[in-house]
């Protein structure tokens, strides 16, 4: 593995649309947030919510694939690296487990934001993944190669912990400290499938006609056949446990469409973190999407009529979860210049 002490690699044009993109994507995964959480009200089942989404997420990546030959392509070199294993340009079977970490945020959503709050939540699941983007970047875990530690890289999560610190006020006190480890495990988990689509997309190879795009579908295709997978299992042992929730299924679904672009708005982040985590690396990829996620988290508050408008300190945390992705790209020019 081939070590870039530069904090991204790349040049810099091709960085800063890199980390716009991992803010759309993280105000996709707000977005997303949202819509599970009411559909997990509606339905009264997380688990059967977090299976609902990733599942329709993998029907319409289904539905693309015959329309999509570089993504035919790409899924067919995928299977190559995986028979091949850990040889040359192969891939080993826990390179594709990446879904396994979007499985378990979706669930803990349902599982926890209720009883911590969403500002709670958030801090938990921040804390997770800023501090162990860090560390896969140092490792090399990501496609890009290693990424050394800088005193830029290490400002900008501790600056995220402290915007969503900011935004939260008093919240974090009063949090059930057990049920916090869900999204701390959470955000670790999303650092680490982050870095493994990026490595499942890296296996293709354009000259072979997967092509780039092709990289992305399949990276995302696989991302959600093994998180649907994991939540099925999930869902039935639930259903085994627990038993049904209160009234049949097909009258606990609401009406509302809208409700259920939950696995659409899960192909639209999955599939942008894979595309750019190669460019930027784990730590900025996260960064961004954190920041799109607070960023996101505000505008939805604002538009939203059941919502209380957001105070002073809302609108200072997203500033500073801004100023946090900027610290790492400033730092990069600036080293380049020199």
């Amino acid at each position: 593995m081939n070590q870039t002490p530069d904090p991204a690699a790349g040049p810099g044009t091709g960085r800063a649309v890199g980390v716009a993109l991992a803010i759309v994507a993280g105000f996709a995964a707000a977005l997303q947030s949202r819509v599970n959480g009411t559909l997990a009200t509606e339905t009264g089942t997380a688990f059967g919510t977090a299976a609902l989404s990733f599942g329709s997420g993998l029907v319409l990546l289904t539905l693309a694939l015959p329309f999509s030959r570089a993504g035919r392509s790409a899924l067919g070199q995928v299977a190559a690296g995986l028979r091949r294993g850990g040889s040359s340009g192969g891939l080993r079977w826990w390179e594709c487990l990446g879904g396994l970490g979007g499985a378990f945020y979706v669930m803990s959503q349902g599982l926890t934001v209720d009883a911590l709050g969403v500002a709670v939540f958030t801090i938990a699941l921040v804390a997770g993944q800023s501090v162990s983007s860090l560390v896969i970047d140092r490792l090399g875990l990501a496609p890009g190669g290693v990424r050394l530690v800088t005193v830029g890289r290490a400002l900008g999560p501790v600056l995220t912990v402290v915007a969503v610190v900011v935004v939260s006020g008093a919240g974090a006190a009063t949090a059930a400290l057990g049920l916090a480890l869900f999204p701390l495990v959470a955000g670790v988990l999303q650092s680490f499938q982050q870095a493994l689509n990026g490595r499942v997309r890296a296996a293709v190879r354009p000259a072979d006609g997967g092509g780039r795009d092709g990289g992305v579908l399949a990276a995302t295709f696989v991302s959600f056949l093994v998180g649907t997978a994991a939540l099925l299992v999930v869902f039935g042992v639930s259903l085994v446990v627990d038993g049904a929730p209160t009234g049949s299924l097909p009258t606990r679904l609401p009406a509302d469409l809208l409700l259920y672009s939950g696995g659409l708005l899960g192909i639209v982040f999955i599939a942008l973190q894979a595309a750019v985590v190669q460019r930027i690396g784990v730590l900025l990829l996260g960064l961004g999407m954190i920041a799109g996620q607070v960023v996101g988290a505000l505008v939805l508050d604002v538009v939203s009529p059941a919502v209380a408008p957001p105070g002073v300190a809302t609108y200072v945390g997203a500033a500073l979860t801004l100023v946090a992705v900027a610290v790492p790209l400033l730092e990069g020019a600036l080293r380049r210049r020199r």
